[in-house]
């Protein structure tokens, strides 16, 4: 099975309005990670805290999922009819990690 972690090495061309659209909502994310430090700081009630983490949580899920439905679409599909059926494991290998 092909390690995950050695895949950093290729790349994939996005759209500009991919770009766009994942680092506006990973940068919102570091605004709610950032939020949740400051909260800490100001010893805000624990329930508000873990809101806001569960929030974090859920938007990091909702990028992750957006970005395996991306990839299996282009990536894997590109692999695949190239014979490269290695990928399968990747994908579901990745898809394990997401559903932790």
């Amino acid at each position: 099975m092909k390690n995950i972690n050695n895949t950093s090495q290729r790349e994939v061309k996005r759209t500009p309005q991919e770009k766009e659209s994942y680092i506006r909502r990973i940068n919102k994310i570091a605004g709610q990670v950032n939020g949740i430090s400051k909260m800490i700081e100001d010893d805000r009630y624990c329930s508000d805290i873990l809101i806001q983490i569960s929030a974090a949580n859920s938007a990091l899920k909702s990028l992750g999922n957006e970005l395996l439905s991306n990839h299996m679409k282009t990536c894997i599909v590109t692999d695949i009819k190239n014979g490269n059926e290695e990928v399968i494991d990747e994908v579901m290998e990745i898809i394990k990690r997401l559903s932790r």
